[in-house]
C-alpha cells in the first residue's frame, strides 16, 4: 500500500488538514464559553449572555428581519464591490503600462487613499443622499476601489516584459495582448487586492448604513444602540463578523477554482 502523503512535521495530509480544521474551531467556542461564563457571573445589562444574544440572533436574522435588514447590506456590498473591481482592473492595467501615465496618476490615488472612509461620509450624504441605495453604494465602491487599483498596477508592472514583447512579436493587437498575456499574468495579484477590497466592503457597508440609512444591517446597530437594547445590538455585530467570514470562504473557494492554473504552475517552477 502506497504511504499517505505528509505534511509539515511529516503528518499526514489527511491529519494536517484536520489539526487545522480543529485550530480553527477551537479558538472562538473557547472565546464563546468564556463569554457566557463570565456574563453569568457578571450579570452587566451591557454585557448580555451568550444564550440571551444567540436567541435574538436567531429570530431576528434567520427569520424576521433578514429579507428587510440583511438583504439589502448584501446587494449593497455586491453592488459596490463590483464596481470597485471592473473600475479597478480597468484603470489599472493602462496605468500599468504606461508609465507617464503612472507618474500623473499616483499623487491623486495616494491622496484619496489616505482619506479615512468617516471623512468622506458627510460629503456623500450630502450629495448622493437624495439618490437612494446610490450614496451608500458610491460610498463601498469608492474605498475598495483602491486595492484593486494599486494590486492591478503593481501586477501589470511586474510582468516579465519578455513576455509582451513575444506576444507583439506574433503580431497580437493591444487588445489581444492584454487579454492573452497582461491580465493573466497580474491575475493572482488583482485577486489579492480583490479580497482586501471585500473585507472594506463589509467596513464601508456598515459605516454608510449606521449614519444614512433607513434599513440595513448598520441602521439595525444604530437603532439598538440608541435604544439600550444591547442584545439585539450584540447580535448584530455577530452577524456583520459572520457575513465578513462567510464571504471570505466563499471568495476563497472561487479564488482556487480561478487561479488554479496558477498553483500548477508554480508547483512545477518549483520542481
Amino acid at each position: 500500500m502506497a504511504p499517505l502523503a505528509t505534511g509539515r512535521g511529516g503528518v499526514s495530509r489527511r491529519s494536517y488538514q484536520a489539526l487545522t480544521i480543529v485550530a480553527e474551531i477551537a479558538v472562538p467556542v473557547a472565546l464563546l464559553i468564556a463569554w457566557q461564563l463570565w456574563t453569568v457571573h457578571a450579570a452587566s445589562p451591557k454585557f448580555p449572555r451568550l444564550s440571551t444574544i444567540l436567541v435574538d440572533f436567531r429570530d431576528m436574522w434567520l427569520f424576521s428581519q433578514f429579507g428587510t435588514h440583511v438583504v439589502p447590506s448584501l446587494e449593497r456590498i455586491g453592488a459596490g464591490f463590483g464596481i470597485a473591481v471592473v473600475a479597478g482592473i480597468a484603470l489599472g492595467i493602462p496605468l500599468g503600462l504606461s508609465r507617464w501615465a503612472r507618474l500623473a496618476a499616483m499623487p491623486h490615488i495616494e491622496y484619496w487613499r489616505a482619506v479615512p472612509p468617516p471623512a468622506l461620509l458627510p460629503i456623500s450624504i450630502v450629495l448622493l443622499h437624495s439618490i437612494g441605495n446610490v450614496q451608500k453604494i458610491v460610498f463601498i465602491a469608492f474605498f475598495c476601489l483602491f486595492p484593486v487599483l494599486l494590486n492591478t498596477i503593481d501586477g501589470v508592472r511586474g510582468i516579465d516584459p519578455t513576455f509582451i514583447d513575444t506576444a507583439r512579436s506574433y503580431g497580437l493587437r493591444r487588445f489581444e495582448r492584454i487579454r492573452r498575456v497582461v491580465f493573466p499574468a497580474a491575475l493572482p495579484q488583482i485577486v489579492a487586492g480583490m479580497r482586501n477590497s471585500l473585507s472594506l466592503a463589509v467596513i464601508t457597508m456598515v459605516l454608510s448604513e449606521y449614519f444614512s440609512s433607513t434599513s440595513g444591517v448598520g441602521y439595525v446597530l444604530l437603532i439598538s444602540k440608541n435604544t439600550f437594547q444591547f442584545a439585539p445590538m450584540w447580535a448584530a455585530i455577530l452577524l456583520i463578523g459572520v457575513l465578513g467570514y462567510l464571504l471570505n470562504v466563499l471568495f476563497i473557494l472561487a479564488e482556487r477554482r480561478v487561479l488554479a492554473w496558477h498553483r500548477g504552475w508554480r508547483a512545477a517552477a518549483s520542481v
